[in-house]
Order: structure tokens, then C-alpha cells, then sequence
């Protein structure tokens, strides 16, 4: 590896261990011997065409009625091999569903669709993996929810679906829809795209870690959430740099030994953050996360997240805020996702 602003080798061939092949797709970003790299482009043809032939990125939009259903749904994508590289809540006005929908426009169900996309929350994600736009469309199943029913018992709108239009989900039909409905939600140009859902009162923060967004119990993290009782108001997915890792937790610095560690886990690949919102949310929700040493917790507090979930004091699955005043949710929906 050639550092080319120092006109340098950083790194001979060598073994390490903490990298996959899954994680090399251009787009992503990778952390070697702590230094944060993004992947911009293959190296050569031949390694293009042995990783990134069959990759694609895709949409999936999850509609109103099946927000609260998201971590099924996460689990779903994960055991197809479908990774989740965005992610973003956020409600859309009548005008931005009429425009995500516009070559809907002349179809007898175009009004109805706009009002119900546009009633409640939806869940935007984009998806990568081999195939992943037919995959995605597959796990969907027919876009009618009672023939669903009949012809693939199996998939996510026979499973949740009502009808025809509160079906669950929006999948791109091509390459080039995918393209489109990707920067309408996800902006790689200008502007920020549709606003998150983020209240900010009677709320608190919690950040699904990157350890295990990439083993993929994301899905079972939200479910646990969600059967405690507590609601997610909003949802994002941010890549971190080291600069902003060590902002956030800049409180822990001489605190905690774990500090180092910490940033380097927090920017080691995205993470998800979500506002939990209910009454005495910062305490019960910090109860419900259990002990920072998940083994401390396996044993005092065995179904709490970080005893389901952790495996060491800095991979201990999720971070909570300590402190109801602690302006941790303005830093990630007001500065990050500004």
C-alpha cells in the first residue's frame, strides 16, 4: 500500500485478519492498522471483474405501515447477503411522494399511493450485494399483498402486506430507477435530500455500533428495541471519520482506558443511530442497554442488549447516553445530517 501524499510505502503485503472480501466495494471504507481508507476504485481490471461485476446498489423503501416492522425486515436483507450501506427515516410531504412516484402518474392508483406514502414515517435504505436489485424485489414478493399470499407464501408482503398499496415496500424496477430514486433520497450532488424525523424531546440516543452492523444482528437489535416497548422516532445511518469520533466521545477522554479503542470502533464502519423516544427515555433506555462490559452484564442483566448482544467493553453492541441534557441527538440529525 503506497501512501502517495508522503511518497511512501505504509504497508507491505501482509495478513490482517479484521478485513473481508465483502468489505471491498468501491464506495466503502475500510479501516487498516487504524487508518481510515476509502475504496474509490479497483485497482485493475481483473480485480473489477472478479468483485465488482455482479454488484449493484439498490432502493428499498419501507412504507408506513411496516416501520415499526423493521428489524424483520433488516434480518431478512442480512440473510440474503444484501448489506445495508444507507439508511435514513424521514416523512415525506405530498409533493416529494407525488414527485418519488412520478411515472405512476396516470395510474388509477397514483392518489391513493402519494396519501399513504406520505401519511407516517417511511424507512429509506440503499442496498449492495450481488444482484441486489432482483434479490430485493424477490424477498418483496408480487406487488398485490393477497396474491402474494397465494404465490409466495414466503415473502415480506405476503408476511406484512395489506394490499396493493400498503405492501410493505418500494423496490427499483431497473439500474437506472435505482440510480434516480437513490439521489432522490440520498443526494451524492447538493442538498441533504428529505429531512429525518428527529423530535429531540422527551428522547435519547442510541448508536448501533459497527462491530455489529457488520455481523448483521442490526435487525435483532431493533427488534429487541421495539418488544421492550420503546419507540424509534428516528433512524440514520452515518459513516464516521476519526475527527468526529473523537468529538463525540470526547467526554470519555482520560475517563475511560477504552477511550482510543472506542473512536476506532466508532469510525471502523457505519454505524446506525437512532432517537428512542418515551417517558424517562434517557434512564429506562440506558437500563435496557445494560452494563458498558457485556460480560459483567451477561451475568447481572442477561436480556439486556449488551449481554445479547457484546462482546467486549468496546464492542459492546450499542452506546447510550449517559445524560438526559447531553446534546448528542442535535449532533448526529441537526450537524452530521446538515
Amino acid at each position: 500500500m503506497f501512501d502517495v501524499k508522503n511518497q511512501r510505502i505504509f504497508l507491505r503485503r501482509t495478513k490482517y485478519d479484521n478485513l473481508h472480501q465483502e468489505d471491498l466495494f468501491v464506495g466503502n471504507r475500510v479501516n487498516v492498522f487504524s487508518r481510515q481508507l476509502s475504496l474509490i476504485e479497483y485497482g485493475d481490471q481483473f480485480t473489477a471483474n472478479k468483485l465488482g461485476s455482479k454488484k449493484e446498489r439498490t432502493l428499498a423503501l419501507i412504507k408506513p405501515d411496516v416501520v415499526t416492522k423493521i428489524g424483520d425486515v433488516l434480518e431478512l436483507i442480512y440473510s440474503s447477503n444484501l448489506i445495508v450501506t444507507k439508511a435514513k427515516m424521514t416523512k415525506l410531504t405530498w409533493s416529494q411522494a407525488a414527485d418519488f412516484y412520478v411515472e405512476h402518474q396516470s395510474k388509477p392508483f397514483f392518489s391513493n399511493l402519494v396519501q399513504f406514502v406520505s401519511s407516517g414515517p417511511v424507512v429509506a435504505m440503499e442496498l449492495m450485494g450481488d444482484e441486489a436489485m432482483s434479490i430485493w424485489r424477490r424477498l418483496l414478493g408480487p406487488a398485490d399483498s393477497a396474491v402474494a399470499r397465494r404465490e409466495a407464501p414466503q415473502c415480506v408482503r405476503a408476511q406484512f402486506g395489506t394490499d396493493g398499496i400498503k405492501n410493505v415496500g418500494h423496490g427499483s424496477d431497473s439500474l437506472a430507477a435505482a440510480a434516480r430514486e437513490l439521489e432522490f433520497f440520498f443526494p451524492s450532488t447538493i442538498g441533504i435530500g428529505p429531512s429525518n424525523t428527529a423530535i429531540y424531546t422527551d428522547c435519547t440516543c442510541c448508536i448501533i455500533k459497527p462491530h455489529a452492523i457488520s455481523e448483521g444482528v442490526t435487525g435483532k437489535i431493533l427488534n429487541s428495541i421495539c418488544a421492550a416497548g420503546f419507540e424509534i422516532s428516528a433512524l440514520q445511518m452515518f459513516n464516521m471519520d476519526r475527527a468526529n469520533a473523537e468529538e463525540f466521545f470526547e467526554v470519555y477522554r482520560g475517563v475511560v482506558t477504552e477511550y482510543p479503542n472506542m473512536v476506532t470502533e466508532l469510525c471502523s464502519g457505519p454505524c446506525m443511530v437512532l432517537e428512542i423516544h418515551g417517558t424517562d427515555a434517557p434512564k429506562s433506555f440506558r437500563e435496557f442497554c445494560g452494563p458498558a462490559d457485556p460480560e459483567i452484564a451477561q451475568h447481572l442483566r442477561p436480556s439486556t442488549l449488551r449481554a445479547l448482544y457484546g462482546k467486549d467493553k468496546v464492542k459492546n453492541a450499542v452506546h447510550c447516553t449517559d445524560l438526559p441534557e447531553d446534546g448528542v441527538l442535535e449532533y448526529f440529525f441537526k450537524i452530521l445530517d446538515g
